[in-house]
């Protein structure tokens, strides 16, 4: 990477460090929360390390002499045009001209950062980085480097020098509960929904033991020998009236038990999220939908938070599938780019590559295309540039565990997923896991050409479409005209199931005539292996509302969604299934209490009502391009917002009325209509089959009059 002379005067200063390992360095102490009845659970998968000692360096050209402060997370060698200043000044003054600034920071304990601050001189993200392996001298005592990539700095938020990276914390706010009642020796307090923070203790006195049974139900909170977490506080009695636990938790409800010793007067909490604005918004003719999104928005909201995480009550980690769909909720709801962007490099973390993401062979592939679609929603290249190496390096991982006939079968080491369902065969060559390559290296030829890598762009892009005729050739049942599931040692087996069928739809792998079949003998076929997570739901819907079936998807998720909240749910579950009952809905991995009731995979109809039912998504990059379908499945309104990267897309449907205004792109609605729409001075094409398109300009309204369908 060249070294440009760079006026920082239009970038204000921030904290900047080496690209990823602030997001390496936070996840793994966020991972490391996790805990069972007091026992620590750390992840099953590799950790990696920031890199503890870092070159950062920057060229200016600046008209006047410059004052400038330092600060630094780490020790630090200050050089200015390769002449090394003495000391570890806290400021250092800059002549007029040209000039190189480089530091070399080391910190093993958090991780090495510096925030820079002139009048030209900054630290942002015009600066570069590399860490330091390829560094020799000379015999005249001169520094050489060969080899040693730079590349461009990480940075987030921490714009201040006071707001420094190693001491990030999420938002609390205060929080009551909504009812006590005394059981047996002590209490139950009940906040009133799913929540996650801090238990405060109000009135404290006393010496002695003070126990704390966390529950997202009121059954697990009150069963003190098998709840999933709890906490044991020992108080010397020099401890402050009011005691705010520094162990964050989720839970509901909280059992207290106090020795006779110790004394208090009330618990209230600190919740604690991540501030985020509801930027995209839902709302329809069915109440029962309105409360379906509320509760999934509010699902969403609680998992996320330094990451997506999947389940705030016993994971605690970043999984690469539940955070690809979380993805893409997000782009429906917060478009929150942040978040994406640290979530995808915890989960990646450093070379060399030993292991799928996760250790699961599904979720490396999730990741890759993960990125696409942060591509297309956000329009963002530098993220792919920047960390296309990374993406290289696991897929030259994942394409190492091909068999002989090209196709990936788990190796030792390798945990093929798919799903949480009963009897599902995962072993030899899976007809899933070879369509989520094909999509991945179908991601990675468009991120090469985006990295500027044209021969690695023609590969990946010849691989995928290798990998799809032979995907067809072997799996695709010419007879049924449907893809089968698995081939063992050379021989198809004779199982069909919905996982490649529903996924091939919505990636438009299928031909129509192919898509209909599908849908018709998989999707809609009760004899079919049944899905029970919403984790899979979420592509079965999605698979449903590609073919047109948003009435039907409707009434589904009134049945399971809605089934939730008959139960009372307060934010959606890991899983699923009305045929149980009672503390049967608790129950998961042989525990009582082992089900998240608070699941990140649960909150999909977000997606789903913005992507089928407003039908607003993006067809170029960053929303500049973007298509507009409404689709009342049955209802007699909706209305809503969908966020994009610099506005949103407005969007009202009736049976009779479509309004339509957006931010930014250029839109297209496509409308199905009896007759023709009737709108002024707006040209209406047609498209055959009570089909129109209408172009759609930005910071215009629209309102159209049509006859539904």
């Amino acid at each position: 990477m060249g070294k440009p002379f760079l006026p920082n005067t239009s970038h204000a200063s921030t904290w900047i460090w080496y690209p990823g390992d602030f997001e390496i360095w936070l996840s793994n102490k966020m991972q490391v929360r996790r805990t069972e009845r007091e026992a620590v659970f750390p992840p099953l998968w590799q950790y990696y390390s920031p890199y503890p000692l870092i070159t950062f360096q920057t060229e200016v050209d600046i008209p006047e002499e410059d004052e400038v402060k330092i600060y630094s997370e780490g020790t630090f060698q200050l050089l200015v045009d390769d002449v090394q200043i003495y000391g570890v000044p806290e400021s250092i003054t800059i002549p007029s001209g040209k000039h190189k600034i480089s530091f070399k920071v080391y910190n093993q304990e958090v991780l090495p950062a510096i925030y820079v601050d002139g009048k030209y001189v900054k630290s942002n993200e015009t600066w570069i980085v590399t860490n330091e392996d390829k560094l020799w001298i000379d015999e005249t005592g001169k520094a050489q480097q060969s080899g040693t990539p730079w590349v461009p700095v990480g940075s987030w938020n921490f714009n201040s020098p006071e707001n420094k990276p190693s001491e990030f914390r999420l938002t609390t706010e205060p929080w009551n509960a909504k009812k006590t009642e005394k059981v047996g020796t002590g209490e139950l307090v009940d906040f009133g929904k799913e929540t996650f923070g801090y238990i405060k203790i109000h009135g404290l006195k006393g010496k002695g033991k003070l126990s704390l049974y966390y529950g997202e139900s009121r059954e697990e909170a009150l069963d003190s020998a098998k709840c999933e977490t709890l906490d044991y506080l020992h108080f010397d009695g020099n401890q402050p009236e009011t005691y705010t636990h520094d162990k964050s938790k989720a839970f509901r409800y909280v059992q207290v038990q106090a020795d006779a010793t110790v004394e208090y007067d009330s618990i209230s909490m600190l919740y604690e999220y991540l501030p985020l604005e509801y930027r995209g918004a839902f709302k329809s003719s069915d109440e029962v939908l309105n409360k379906i999104w509320d509760v999934s928005a509010y699902t969403m909201h609680l998992t996320t938070r330094e990451f997506f995480i999947d389940g705030i009550k016993r994971d605690r980690w970043v999984w690469s599938g539940d955070a690809y769909q979380s993805y893409l909720m997000n782009y429906y709801l917060f478009f929150d780019s942040s978040s994406v962007e640290r979530t995808l490099l915890a989960l990646r973390g450093k070379d060399p590559v030993t292991a799928h993401v996760n250790i699961i062979m599904d979720y490396s592939f999730y990741w890759f295309v993960g990125i696409y679609d942060y591509y297309l929603y956000t329009g963002d290249t530098a993220f792919i540039k920047t960390f296309y190496p990374r993406m290289k390096s696991l897929m030259e991982f994942c394409l190492g565990r091909r068999n002989e006939n090209g196709f990936l079968e788990p190796l030792d080491g390798d945990w093929v997923f798919i799903d949480w369902a009963d009897g599902l065969p995962k072993k030899g060559e899976v007809s899933f896991e070879q369509m989520l390559l094909a999509r991945s290296l179908e991601a990675m030829a468009v991120s090469a050409e985006i990295a500027g890598e044209n021969e690695d762009q023609k590969q990946y892009q010849e691989l995928a479409d290798d990998l799809k005729e032979k995907l067809f050739d072997v799996f695709w049942d010419e007879e049924e005209d449907v893809m089968k599931h698995q081939r063992i040692d050379g021989e198809m087996q004779d199982i069909v199931t919905k996982y490649a069928n529903m996924f091939g739809i919505f990636f438009n792998y299928f031909n129509e005539e192919q898509k209909e079949s599908v849908k018709n003998k998989v999707l809609l076929n009760d004899d079919i292996l049944q899905i029970t997570t919403p984790y899979m739901r979420f592509y079965e819907l999605e698979a449903l509302c590609a073919m047109g079936e948003q009435k039907f998807v409707l009434d589904e998720i009134r049945d399971y969604w809605g089934g939730m909240l008959e139960l009372g749910a307060t934010s959606f579950w890991e899983k699923y299934d009305p045929k149980q009952s009672g503390g049967e809905h608790l129950e998961m991995y042989g525990r009582p209490y082992g089900k998240s009731l608070c699941h990140a995979w649960g909150a999909s109809p977000i997606y789903l009502f913005g992507k089928y039912y407003l039908g607003v998504e993006p067809t170029a990059p960053g929303y500049s391009e973007y298509v507009v379908k409404p689709n009342l499945g049955g209802l007699k309104w909706i209305e809503g917002k969908v966020p994009t990267p610099n506005g949103s897309v407005d969007v009202y449907c009736s049976t009779d009325e479509i309004k339509v205004k957006a931010s930014e792109g250029e839109g297209t609605l496509i409308i199905h209509s009896i007759s023709k729409p009737e709108i002024n001075l707006v040209d209406i094409k047609s498209l055959g089959s009570n089909k129109y398109e209408i172009k759609i300009k930005p910071n215009t309204q629209y309102s159209i009059q049509y006859k539904a369908l």
